[in-house]
């Protein structure tokens, strides 16, 4: 029978997870950001597409760069808990 210390590491487990597969999208997103407003800052334009053009392009490319060991994180979790059903209901 499924108890709360199962829950929580069930749930502690998915926030893991979870951090991990955002955390290079967010990562790359954040770098960019920082200096494109640095290089913005420091040129005095304020274009609003300077910042966008630049972010779209590095997340498409962090995508391309880290995708597979997203998918591969989230593909094991997912494993993980189908194969904790059992014991989590039974």
């Amino acid at each position: 029978m499924m108890d709360a210390a199962m829950v929580l590491d069930v749930g502690r487990q998915a926030l893991l997870a979870t951090v991990m597969v955002s955390a290079p999208l967010l990562g790359v997103g954040l770098v960019v950001g920082v200096v494109v407003g640095i290089v913005q800052a420091a040129t005095s334009i304020n274009e609003q597409t300077l910042s966008f053009i630049p972010k779209l392009v590095a997340e498409g490319l962090a995508l391309l760069l880290f995708g597979g060991w997203m998918l591969g994180t989230l593909v094991e979790f997912t494993r993980g808990i189908f194969q904790r059903i059992p014991a989590l209901f039974g």
